[in-house]
């Protein structure tokens, strides 16, 4: 059985998404998002081929857009806008939000890459 959040807020000005479940509420960040996009560009279409995402410390959320009753899709300031994220998904992502950004920002560390890849943060 899917779990499906009761509310989803977007909050543009902080850029992250409030997902309301009964028992808890989480806030993701839209830079936690996005690097962990379900998308193509992101995981590869196989095991290994994964594309390490940098420089979206500063990525925004546009909107979000509702797929049928299994998904929610969301459209980030830098163009990316593919990638459903099924209700499965974004709770896992909920529930294993810090294990999953520290492997995220060691990654980075063993790559030689930072979140913001001298980037201009838009609107701070």
């Amino acid at each position: 059985m899917s779990k499906f959040p009761q509310d989803i807020k977007l909050h543009q000005k902080s850029r992250t998404l409030e997902l309301i479940y009964p028992d808890e509420t989480y806030e993701l960040t839209a830079e936690y998002l996005r690097v962990h996009s379900p998308s193509a560009e992101v995981r590869g279409h196989g095991k290994g081929q994964e594309v390490l995402q940098t420089g979206k410390q500063f990525v925004g959320i546009k909107g979000i857009e509702p797929s049928g009753n299994y998904a929610l899709k969301i459209i980030y300031d830098d163009g990316h806008d593919s990638g459903l994220y099924t209700w499965d998904y974004l709770y896992e992502l909920c529930t294993n939000q810090q294990a999953y950004w520290d492997k995220y920002l060691q990654d980075l560390a063993d790559a030689g890459e930072t979140r913001n890849n001298n980037m201009i943060a838009r609107g701070i």
